[in-house]
């Protein structure tokens, strides 16, 4: 078989310096060279983002293969094939052929191809009188014998890209994973610091993270989530450190005795963690927040606030952001004033409406007024609002929210961050 010559497309096509460049680098095949045609078939279908070629234009070149009669490519068993497009469409499954002829012609230019064109253009076969074959007219597979090396290699740098971003991806869920608990623990245990806000930047990275992100892309958000992760550990890590100096023990037992480590979604009396605090040791927290640093002289000055409270206080309950209630329940947006809600007093105004609609008697509502506060009371219809539909009773969970609220094992915190992570956007996965 003559391969190694230099040949020109039949009609109207043109020659080109690449078509010349991959008939010369055919012809530089070593004699004894061969290689499995379908495992380089499967080193072919691995590199194609780097060979510039599609799906369907490799099925045009597994039929061609198809058609050669050996499993080995090699140059002594010869490395033309002859099929016309009308076998090929066959072998392709009915594709047209058309859209076959189109496909060739882009494997040509990706230099996996030679036409080795017939004066009249037609693809043929001529035979000895023993019928080996003595010259044939078609397409050459000498390109794929000779840059399989080279295919092998790509191949290799797809799958080790591919494995670099999967490996991305794990570590990405893994941060995701991080960022989200730490800050909805932050917000369990009423820890100050703009919660809301890092939550807000968490979501904004997530999200902004393309359909089909690239390897570089991965990487940036890898980086900003660990840039996150080591603030909100560092904001955490201080926290513990002025609680060890204060010498609050009984705060670091009640800490480790009442967390929850496995957070749910399901707004059910099971949900809210038990702080394990008294009302008195919740506004506690409260002054250590606010007079931090001033040791026993603040601690007095809170004990004495604490004393001359009444109900009316909250109960103990952290109140919570408005911002954040409605960015967690904004199923109550449409019974605020003309389906707006600008304050606290409107959001009141909703609660009372939804409270009429679930049919909560205003008893329990007042009552759980009385103890939570107005505020916290609004908070926790919305809430019951946003889940309504795993409440068989809202009346009896308000009420039994209430009780608990009394006795200091009720906190609306794990309430709000787990519908904050169920009505937040669906973010693009990236494990």
């Amino acid at each position: 078989m003559e391969t190694g010559n230099v040949t020109t497309p039949f009609g109207r096509r043109s020659m080109t310096l690449g078509m010349l460049a991959n008939q010369v680098l055919a012809g530089e095949i070593k004699p004894d060279q061969s290689v499995d045609k379908w495992k380089l078939f499967r080193a072919l279908c691995e590199a194609k983002p780097l060979l510039g070629i599609g799906d369907r234009a490799l099925a045009v070149l597994n039929a061609l293969l198809s058609f050669y009669p050996k499993n080995e490519l090699a140059q002594e068993n010869g490395l033309i094939v002859f099929p016309s497009n009308i076998q090929l469409s066959l072998r392709t499954h009915g594709m047209a052929e058309q859209t076959v002829r189109r496909h060739l012609a882009a494997l040509v230019e990706a230099g996996l191809l030679l036409r080795k064109d017939s004066p009249n253009g037609k693809r043929y076969v001529r035979r000895d009188r023993a019928g080996e074959v003595n010259e044939a007219f078609g397409f050459s597979l000498a390109p794929l014998l000779a840059r399989a090396e080279e295919i092998e290699q790509l191949a290799a740098e797809v799958m080790a890209e591919r494995l670099h971003v999967q490996r991305l991806r794990e570590r990405i869920t893994l941060r995701r994973r991080d960022v989200a608990k730490l800050i909805e623990a932050a917000v369990e245990e009423q820890i100050p610091g703009d919660w809301q806000g890092l939550y807000g930047e968490f979501r904004d990275l997530i999200e902004g993270l393309p359909r089909s992100p690239t390897a570089a892309q991965l990487e940036l958000l890898l980086h900003e989530l660990e840039v996150l992760r080591a603030d909100i550990l560092n904001r955490l890590e201080i926290r513990i450190k002025s609680t060890k100096q204060r010498g609050n023990a009984d705060y670091i037992e009640r800490h480790i005795q009442n967390s929850n480590p496995e957070s749910t979604s399901e707004l059910e009396p099971s949900f809210e963690t038990k702080q394990g605090a008294t009302v008195e040791q919740d506004k506690g927290r409260e002054a250590e927040m606010l007079e931090e640093g001033r040791g026993e002289a603040a601690q007095s000055r809170q004990e004495e606030s604490r004393q001359s409270g009444d109900r009316h206080d909250g109960g103990g309950l952290k109140s919570f952001p408005l911002g954040l209630v409605l960015q967690a329940c904004p199923e109550i947006l449409a019974y605020g004033p003309n389906g707006v809600i600008r304050n606290w007093r409107d959001l009141m105004a909703a609660a009372v409406i939804v409270r009429s609609m679930l049919g909560v008697s205003p008893s329990a509502y007042e009552e759980a007024a009385n103890v939570m506060g107005p505020e916290n009371a609004a908070t926790v219809m919305a809430c019951i609002l946003e889940r309504g539909g795993h409440i068989n009773s809202a009346g009896g969970y308000l009420r039994g929210l209430t009780r608990r609220s009394e006795k200091g094992e009720f906190a609306i915190g794990p309430m709000l961050m787990a519908l904050l992570r169920a009505n937040a956007p669906a973010g693009r996965k990236v494990g």
